[in-house]
């Protein structure tokens, strides 16, 4: 079955057979289902969009009583303390998370999952979980097993180099 990267890769070849294209046929289809996902991801999160979903996500994650300090927020998320600021005021806005002082910092604060916080992150997770199933429909419980651990194993050393 071809897709639109196969006819980008043998355009390719046919005009510079002196190159190997293999990176370009792998990486181009991950930025096209990344591309999918993003689609699929705006519909899951609606309101929330992707940073408010990452923020609720990382409170959900850190289990009862769903709180984390800003800096904390800021190592889940890969953000600047500006962005991270930025995404509390508007996630506060919503009424899904509550700041207060941290008890045992004075100078700190933390931040806490609203129980609206927990409704609206649990089913976008739910509908993008949904979702996802979707996009991956045409493999095999082995094959997403096989394709999440070759992913690991790029993803892996890029990571560790941030």
């Amino acid at each position: 079955m071809a897709d639109e990267v196969d006819r980008l890769v043998q355009d390719w070849i046919r005009e510079r057979p002196d190159l190997d294209f293999s990176p370009l046929e792998v990486l181009s289809r991950i930025t096209r289902i990344s591309r999918h996902l993003d689609i699929a991801r705006r519909k899951a999160f609606g309101e929330l969009d992707t940073s408010g979903f990452d923020v609720l996500a990382a409170l959900r994650r850190a289990g009862a009583p769903y709180q984390l300090s800003p800096g904390q927020l800021i190592q889940e998320t890969m953000v600047t303390s500006g962005t991270m600021t930025n995404r509390l005021d508007r996630l506060e806005e919503l009424n899904l998370i509550t700041r207060k002082a941290d008890p045992q910092d004075g100078r700190g604060s933390l931040v806490t999952l609203t129980k609206s916080g927990m409704r609206a992150v649990d089913t976008a997770m739910e509908d993008l979980l949904t979702r996802e199933r979707e996009i991956l429909q045409s493999l095999s419980k082995a094959d997403l097993a096989h394709v999440a651990k070759a992913l690991s194993e790029i993803v892996s050393p890029l990571d560790k180099n941030l």
